[in-house]
């Protein structure tokens, strides 16, 4: 008894040992298959449960398929597994496992010549009277309908379609089971799990050889969408869109097909298709008669960046039929963006009247090695990007005279990418000089005499550049020199039409000067980087500001656009950089105008921007933790003249740049004071700050 007692005791002193501790790590390496241990960051809603709420709720949806039967009925039998992140089973009907998991079915057959699904599975849709095309009936590719769910066991499952394949249906052909699910937890955590899943095989049993592999999303279409979700979110992978979306599939309501290579095409291309520029808009009609407009949806890259959709950013996950948009050209993938050419009557074809597809590459070869010819490739050439363009390169040697009351010199170099050296005098060249690099402000200096005051050293290859401005007698801290830097370049056509002007620049070089102190540099919110995953190359300002390090320099909190905007436009519009970038990224979800006059007075309105992501990941645009509260000492407040007040903090001008609207200003205003003076104290880390109960990275996780 006693030796049995002894047993239990130390039996229960194991079990409390190896329990975690209150508030214990979730995030340490464990057993994939114990929820309470997976790995999650602070951008996850599953970081703020409790272990025991992970533990219930069990996140994430995986399904794998197990079999696919068809019998003489011809009724495919589909076996599925469903389970959680962690291998875990999961019920179906979210009576066992919290979430009811709602799952779609498309069984689609592949042909490898065109590269194109057909759909076994369809439905009928009519236009409505009230449609633009009413009572046209089309045949569109869909989900199965009305078929039979067997649960197994829990995480075990089978589907029996409604829909039963065709008496003569070839049983050689790759057909692929497309499933798209999801998971409903958003009464438990407010969010829901989706799965996608494509599942090859061939009805007769032999080994699949041809599948369909032309996009990876992953690097390509989640560059920008991050990640890409149509439909409520639930269909997220290409392969799946594209066993519906394909010539089988029309909207009756407009007559616009949505086959993928023709619609994609054409919602990138938006306001630049010759159909809307001469006034007939790209619409969709969907689900519930919906309207999907893209005539305003503009890509955020250059369009002749072919390649980082087809091939995508990453080459070692290139697409096994990646080159497909170069060797097998069409009529339907050309003529989706060039939509003033009728191929069948010649119209605006150079190559005349074509029937088919079948002469297309005849004259369209994938790369005659040429620029701007009749090849794919020489006729997608961003000019940006041509072979013709030596390249430019800068850097700042040395920085002399940085002191209080001085005029400082600074020394440049400027060379072609093959390292030979550049005169500055000969580029468009505009040396700046700015800080503190904690706020910047006014003054800050760019000298656009540049090029004719700049001195040249051909021995050293360098040039030269005093500032004639003396530095402020008051100057402290670490100070900012950089360049903006340009040259125009004519580039040759290889098919005979007149030559392309371009503007060529290159990354500003930024360097730090101490004018007391030690070097502080400017804090890092953002990287040009993080802005080319969508941009590829963002370059503003006629191709000469290429990096964020040298934007927030002008961009400062003190800015507007008072010197471009017309005298009866009313107030001036701030350009602080942490406003402009959220306002202009949240676009069309603004309830404030928010319109821009830059150089010419160009009026540049912002609220029809589309943006592709979801805003809500603050670590696709910023570095880690920049967009956390408390944010450091030393910056400026924000002048707002055209928001619901004036003066606002630095946390609270880019809070509002996204949040814009009236209650949002209000709970800012009423947690602002100056205690007196003019410089706004805010109060958001109180609440808002890590740990805190609505902290930054806690109210927009995912």
């Amino acid at each position: 008894m006693a030796l049995n007692l002894r047993r239990l005791l130390l039996t229960a002193i194991v079990v409390l040992l190896a329990l975690p501790l209150p508030g214990a790590d979730r995030k340490r390496a464990s057993n994939p298959t114990t929820p309470t241990k997976q790995t999650f960051d602070v951008s996850q809603k599953e970081y703020y449960l409790t272990d025991d709420g992970i533990a219930y709720i069990r996140p994430g949806l995986k399904i794998k398929v197990n079999s696919v039967t068809i019998g003489s009925d011809r009724k495919p039998v589909v076996d599925l597994t469903l389970t959680d992140n962690f291998d875990q089973p999961l019920d179906r009907l979210g009576k066992v496992t919290p979430g009811a998991i709602s799952i779609s079915c498309i069984m689609a057959w592949y042909n490898p010549a065109t590269r194109q699904y057909t759909s076994y599975t369809t439905r009928t849709q009519t236009s409505p009277a009230t449609s633009p095309k009413p009572n046209v009936t089309a045949t569109q590719a869909g989900t199965d309908s009305g078929g039979t769910w067997t649960d197994l066991q829990t995480g075990r499952t089978t589907y029996v379609f409604k829909t039963a394949l065709p008496a003569n249906f070839d049983q050689t052909k790759t057909t692929t089971l497309a499933i798209y699910a999801t998971r409903n937890l958003t009464d438990q955590i407010g969010k829901n799990y989706y799965a996608n899943l494509e599942y090859d095989f061939r009805p007769d049993g032999q080994k699949v050889t041809e599948a369909w592999d032309k996009i990876n999303q992953s690097a390509s279409c989640n560059n920008c969408h991050d990640p890409l979700s149509a439909h409520g979110g639930s269909r997220q992978d290409v392969k799946l869109c594209v066993t519906c979306h394909q010539p089988q599939t029309s909207d009756p309501d407009t007559g616009n097909t949505v086959d993928f290579k023709v619609m994609i095409h054409k919602i990138h291309f938006g306001p630049n298709l010759p159909s809307v520029k001469a006034g007939t808009p790209y619409q969709i009609i969907g689900n519930a008669n919906s309207m999907h407009d893209f005539s305003a949806t503009t890509y955020p890259q250059n369009v002749l960046n072919c390649n980082n959709c087809h091939e995508g950013t990453n080459a070692a996950a290139k697409p096994a039929q990646a080159l497909a948009y170069v060797t097998n050209p069409s009529a339907e993938a050309c003529g989706s963006c060039h939509d003033d050419v009728d191929f069948k009557t010649g119209a605006n074809h150079p190559g005349g009247v074509q029937a088919d597809n079948s002469a297309c590459a005849s004259c369209h070869v994938p790369d005659s090695g040429a620029e701007f010819d009749a090849s794919i490739k020489g006729a997608h050439t961003n000019p940006l990007k041509s072979k013709q363009l030596k390249g430019l390169k800068a850097s700042v040697v040395s920085v002399s005279n940085a002191a209080p009351g001085k005029n400082v010199t600074a020394v440049f170099k400027f060379t072609n990418n093959d390292g030979t050296p550049v005169d500055g005098r000969t580029l468009g060249f505009a040396p700046i000089l700015a800080g503190p690099t904690s706020s910047y402000g006014k003054p800050y200096f760019r000298a656009s005499d540049g090029a004719t005051k700049g001195v040249y050293d051909a021995t050293a290859g360098t040039t030269s550049y005093t500032f004639a401005t003396a530095l402020p007698a008051d100057a402290s801290g670490t100070w900012t020199v950089s360049v903006d830097f340009r040259r125009t370049v004519t580039l040759k056509r290889a098919d005979g039409k007149a030559d392309i002007s371009v503007t060529e620049g290159g990354i500003n070089p930024v360097k730090y000067v101490a004018i007391t102190g030690a070097v502080t540099p400017r804090r890092t919110s953002v990287t040009i980087a993080q802005c080319n995953t969508c941009h590829d190359s963002l370059s503003l300002h006629g191709g000469q500001r290429n990096t964020t390090e040298e934007c927030v320099i002008c961009h400062n909190p003190m800015e507007n656009d008072g010197a471009r905007r017309p005298a009866g436009a009313g107030q001036v519009e701030s350009v602080s950089f942490q406003r402009l970038i959220h306002r202009i990224h949240s676009g069309e979800n603004l309830t404030q105008d928010f319109t821009i006059y830059g150089f010419g007075g160009s009026k540049n309105n912002f609220n029809e921007v589309k943006f592709p992501g979801d805003r809500n990941n603050c670590t696709k645009c910023h570095a880690a933790n920049a967009y956390t509260l408390p944010l450091q000492t030393g910056i400026a407040s924000v002048n707002t003249p055209r928001d619901y007040f004036a003066i606002q903090g630095p946390a609270t001008a880019a809070c509002l740049g996204c949040h814009d609207n009236s209650d949002a200003a209000a709970h800012a205003y009423l947690n602002t004071t100056t205690f007196g003076g003019t410089t706004p104290a805010e109060a958001c880390a109180t609440c808002h700050g890590t740990g805190k109960d609505w902290d930054v990275a806690k109210v927009h996780a995912r």
